[in-house]
Parts: structure tokens; C-alpha cells; sequence
């Protein structure tokens, strides 16, 4: 196996911005923006089918076409990972056991269940702390900065019943400020909208956690089924739903 001490200087980074100098206290974030495999994991494949790497397991379908016209409407700052999250996931924190994942949604990543700690540590400084690290660096860029999180969530998963949501609002406990005011808007325009669901909104380590709430930012974050936005024009739909109501989310919160 490639140890890619020699790639260093050639890979491409880890993560992607785009608009750094909008000046929207908006920051849009997509934590699971491709399926991409780095050369030097496993030599670029992690033993599973390419129809799984496709699949909502290896990333979030639909979400970064999204994120990048959401922020291109909110004239704001987009920062997204370039990895998938089965190389190791960056809405994890460092100590979280579901960092690498060895089994997900029936599949078995073979390239993830012998990695020991070293390889953890690799992929650690290699991808999610040069991702982490671009994404606070964007977080502290504006003295009032508000997150948005972008994700997208599978329809069914395998043996589960169907999710009846076009999208879902999630939020912690910790800072209710704009989740469900965000919720009801969007139920308001008549869309089918989860409340913490189909997840829940706290997940000690992640990236909101992390970015959002230990530094007392206001933030959402923003599942959309992921068949809605398969192609570029359901991404740019969305966007162009999406921005408006937030906007005015976040006016009438006052903050």
C-alpha cells in the first residue's frame, strides 16, 4: 500500500471554499460534499462496490450543489470537505468511535476494519483537521457569524420504513435560538419538515458543536431528501427556497 509521503506537495486539499470575501455573517458548511478517496488511502479504494460509493453512505448526495448556491444566494462564504466520510468522517470529533466506520447501512468498508490508530492519526492530520482548520478559520471571519450546515439524508434506509420528510431542521438543546422558528417557516411554506429528525441535533464533537455552539454562534442545520436534489437544477431549487426563509429566520430573531 502507497504510504503517499511522496504526494504530499500534489494532492488536491482536503476541503473547497468559495466566496471568502462575501460579506454575509452567513457561513454556509457542507460536511459530506463528495464520495472522493485520496490515493493514498488503500490506494484510492476502500474495497467496496462503486454503486455503494455512490449511495448516501460514502457522502451526502445533492448536498454540496446545494450549499454552494445557498451561499451564492445569501452572498455569503461556502466551505466544504473533499473526502468521503467513510475515509473518515469530519462530523465527527477526534474521539467519537463512528470517526472510521467499518459497517453502514448493511455495507462493510474492508479498507476501514483493519485501520489501527496510526492510520486514524494519518487520516486525521491529512484530511479532517486541514478541513476543520479552514472551516474555523471562515467561522471567526465575521464578528456576528451564523452557520448553516448543509446535509442531505436518504429516503429509506435498508429495512426501515420510508422518511416521510422533504426536509428536516435540526438543532441542540444548547441553542434553540433558530431551529424552531426555522421550522415552522419552512412548514409554513407547506413543505413536510422534520424537528430533529430524521436525526437528532446534538452530537457532542461535531462540527456545529464545535464551530457553533462552544463559541456561541447561532446555526442551523439542514437535511434535504437527497432524491429531491439530484441534479443541478433540484440543488439550485432548493437554494433559491431556502435562502429567503432563513433570511428571515434569522432577522426576526434579533440576533
Amino acid at each position: 500500500m502507497p504510504d503517499g509521503s511522496h504526494s504530499r506537495t500534489t494532492e488536491p486539499p482536503p476541503f473547497g471554499t468559495e466566496g471568502e470575501d462575501r460579506g454575509s455573517r452567513w457561513l454556509v458548511t457542507c460536511d459530506h460534499a463528495t464520495n472522493r478517496v485520496p490515493g493514498w488511502v488503500n490506494g484510492g479504494d476502500l474495497g467496496i462496490a462503486p454503486a455503494d460509493m455512490a449511495r448516501h453512505i460514502a457522502w451526502d448526495v445533492g448536498a454540496l450543489g446545494v450549499a454552494r448556491a445557498l451561499a451564492a444566494r445569501l452572498d455569503a462564504p461556502a466551505v466544504w470537505s473533499d473526502f468521503s466520510r467513510l475515509v473518515i468522517d469530519p462530523n465527527r470529533g477526534e474521539d467519537d468511535p463512528t470517526l472510521l466506520m467499518r459497517l453502514y447501512d448493511g455495507t462493510v468498508i474492508p479498507a476501514n476494519r483493519a485501520a489501527d490508530a496510526a492510520e486514524r492519526d494519518r487520516r486525521l492530520d491529512r484530511l479532517h483537521r486541514p478541513y476543520h482548520a479552514a472551516l474555523g478559520r471562515l467561522a471567526a471571519a465575521h464578528p456576528a457569524r451564523a452557520i448553516c450546515a448543509i446535509h442531505s439524508f436518504t429516503p429509506q434506509l435498508q429495512g426501515r420504513p420510508p422518511r416521510p420528510w422533504v426536509l428536516g431542521i435540526l438543532y441542540s438543546h444548547r441553542d434553540a435560538r433558530l431551529g424552531p422558528a426555522l421550522v415552522q417557516a419552512c412548514r409554513d411554506e407547506g413543505w413536510v419538515t422534520g424537528d430533529n429528525q430524521p436525526y437528532s441535533g446534538h452530537l457532542q464533537g461535531d462540527s456545529v458543536d464545535r464551530h457553533a455552539l462552544a463559541h456561541g454562534r447561532p446555526n442551523v442545520l439542514v437535511e434535504i431528501r437527497n432524491d429531491l436534489i439530484a441534479d443541478a437544477a433540484g440543488q439550485q431549487a432548493w437554494a433559491d427556497r431556502l435562502a429567503p426563509v432563513l433570511e428571515r429566520v434569522l432577522h426576526d430573531s434579533g440576533l
